[in-house]
């Protein structure tokens, strides 16, 4: 998996987010441990995340 970055991330919106958000978390779930493919998933996922909160912070 490609890691996804903040700079990707700020072009989409909050339900686009969350739709990536799920495909992201399903493929952490399928991939193997110690692999490329896992450490992009998580990194991929934090910046999700800190994307969606940095959003609910502002109005």
């Amino acid at each position: 998996m490609k890691l996804v970055t903040r700079f990707e991330l700020a072009a989409k919106n909050e339900n686009e987010l969350h739709g990536l958000l799920r495909m992201v978390f399903n493929k952490l779930a399928k991939s193997e441990p110690h692999t490329l493919e896992r450490l992009n998933a998580l990194a991929s996922l934090e910046n999700i995340e800190n994307e969606l909160a940095s959003r609910a912070l502002c109005p």
